[in-house]
């Protein structure tokens, strides 16, 4: 894959240096700057429809570039674009549905390589299986790398996620 090439959404652009480029400082009495660092944002997108996306990834903050470009086409054939939904590195932010559902309120909530056990829901439910539970729709996947590339199983993975997602939003 080059990079060459690679166009980032303006949404992505805007959400990744959002922090970086604005420098909040406050006075004490005396009149020196208090330097505040950034509160760092845990999650990529703004989560405008409460779709929260939770991923596995020990390599970067949120998602690495090319999962990122094929969630990307993921979302916008179910009409979506990243500022709908919350993406969110289980990797790198350990979290338990109950807090999840209290900081992002999920109405639908899809888990790539994350199990129901590791948020601490009270089920499990096979890959590709749509269950409601508490005001909000669950469907467990296997990773994005699984649906990287073009062999066999990559082409049966996308195709069984596809299905499922159009279920899960009446596509």
């Amino acid at each position: 894959m080059s990079f060459k090439n690679l166009q980032l959404p303006d949404l992505l652009i805007a959400e990744l240096y959002k922090d970086v480029l604005v420098e909040t400082s406050e006075k004490t009495s005396s009149g020196n700057k208090i330097q505040k660092a950034p509160e760092q944002k845990w999650f990529l997108g703004e989560n405008k429809k409460h779709v929260v996306i939770a991923v596995k990834d020990d390599e970067a903050v949120y998602l690495r570039d090319e999962w990122l470009q094929f969630l990307s086409s993921i979302l916008l054939a179910c009409k979506l674009n990243l500022g709908d939904v919350a993406i969110v590195n289980y990797s790198k932010n350990k979290f338990s549905y109950l807090e999840l559902n209290e900081k992002l309120s999920p109405e639908f909530l899809l888990l790539l390589d994350v199990t129901a056990k590791e948020i601490q829901l009270p089920f499990t439910v096979p890959n590709h299986q749509i269950q409601k539970y508490n005001h909000c729709s669950f469907l467990l996947t296997p990773s994005l790398q699984t649906m990287q590339g073009n062999t066999q199983e990559a082409k049966l993975e996308k195709s069984k996620l596809w299905l499922s997602l159009k279920k899960m939003f009446a596509i």
